[in-house]
């Protein structure tokens, strides 16, 4: 067991219910750290002597307050900065003393670009973004959901600055852990149609190459990021596996860890918008899948794990606590089968 220092660092968490925010919560009680969290209070957290939960709307002014009001901290991550009004709402709050604060973004930032040359280094992020797609539109969504983050993290840098406050932008991929499926549930909508025995569609092929983290990757950066080493000279940071594979090597990977043999059978774009299917049956695929190259963290020495180290932990947890609900493109599972068979599946 790790010792608890007399004094523990003091840590904040904003947003306790998620995959990201529950691999970070472990790292640092497991490091003797007596931890905070403010959530909604909709999920409990597990009883530990130095886990403290507070109740308040991330996103709500007076419930903030009422929450953190003059209290201090070492450092705070925050899960739950999806625009600026997020982070201004938070350094608003009287006698809030943050310590190092770090906003977990996306790679989505890169997506709204007007400049695609994947792998994305920190600094393609500052690339003029692209006009606003028709609103309603799967390509509007993904936009807003870029264009969130990259006010956010300019909010931090200028609310920083001004209080004299550490802080950093950590841009993420995809996060792949244990607990996922209880949660967006992408990994499992892949197993769930590899179990069913049934043809799987493979968009291009997937040829398309792909870039995750692992969520206790990033529970242990979030860790170092806290503790006496220097802080980055950046105000943003990509952190990801340390290499690329293609899709169907990741999925080719995961159905051996649950001992299934895939049968893919590849779909053009094309033929998946034809038959209505192209935003529904395919995670990890399309324009919308950040590539963020983790060089520079790497460099200054943060470690992450590729599929190999950390899917089978992950494919069998999904295979032992499946969802209470299939990934909701499973509903449209019958019209997959039907295009595979068109497309000699």
């Amino acid at each position: 067991m790790t010792a608890v220092t007399p004094n523990p660092l003091r840590v904040l968490l904003l947003g306790g219910s998620g995959l990201l925010s529950g691999a970070a919560r472990e790292a640092f009680l497991a490091a003797g750290c007596a931890v905070t969290v403010v959530s909604r209070g909709n999920l409990p957290l597990p009883p530990h002597p130095r886990l403290r939960a507070l109740r308040a709307d991330r996103h709500d002014s007076p419930s903030l307050g009422a929450a953190l009001r003059g209290q201090s901290f070492d450092f705070t991550a925050d899960f739950l900065a999806y625009d600026a009004p997020d982070v201004e709402r938070l350094f608003a709050v009287p006698g809030f003393a943050p310590g190092r604060l770090v906003l977990i973004s996306t790679g989505q930032v890169y997506l709204v670009g007007e400049r695609q040359r994947p792998p994305f280094p920190e600094a393609a992020a500052e690339a003029p973004a692209i006009p606003e797609p028709a609103p309603g539109t799967r390509d509007w969504h993904n936009w807003v959901y870029g264009m969130g983050p990259r006010a956010a993290e300019g909010a931090l840098a200028r609310a920083g600055a001004a209080r004299g406050v550490p802080t950093l932008a950590l841009r993420l991929p995809v996060v792949q852990g244990e607990h996922d499926g209880q949660n967006s549930r992408r990994l499992w909508a892949w197993l769930q149609r590899l179990r069913d025995g049934g043809p799987v569609l493979l968009p291009d092929g997937g040829v398309q190459p792909v870039r995750f983290v692992y969520a206790g990757d990033v529970g242990a950066a979030l860790l170092r990021l806290a503790g006496p080493a220097p802080w980055p000279a950046l105000p943003a940071l990509n952190l990801a596996q340390p290499v690329e594979c293609s899709l169907r090597q990741f999925l080719e990977q995961a159905a051996a860890c649950a001992g299934l043999t895939p049968r893919f059978v590849p779909v053009t774009a094309a033929e998946l918008e034809a038959a209505g299917l192209d935003g529904a049956c395919a995670p990890y695929w399309g324009r919308w899948c950040s590539r963020p190259d983790p060089a520079a963290a790497l460099a200054l020495g943060f470690s992450t794990r590729g599929p190999a180290e950390y899917l089978p932990g992950v494919v069998r947890a999904h295979l032992e606590n499946p969802p209470a609900d299939p990934h909701e493109g499973y509903a449209r599972r019958a019209e997959e089968l039907a295009l595979a068979a068109r497309l000699g599946g």
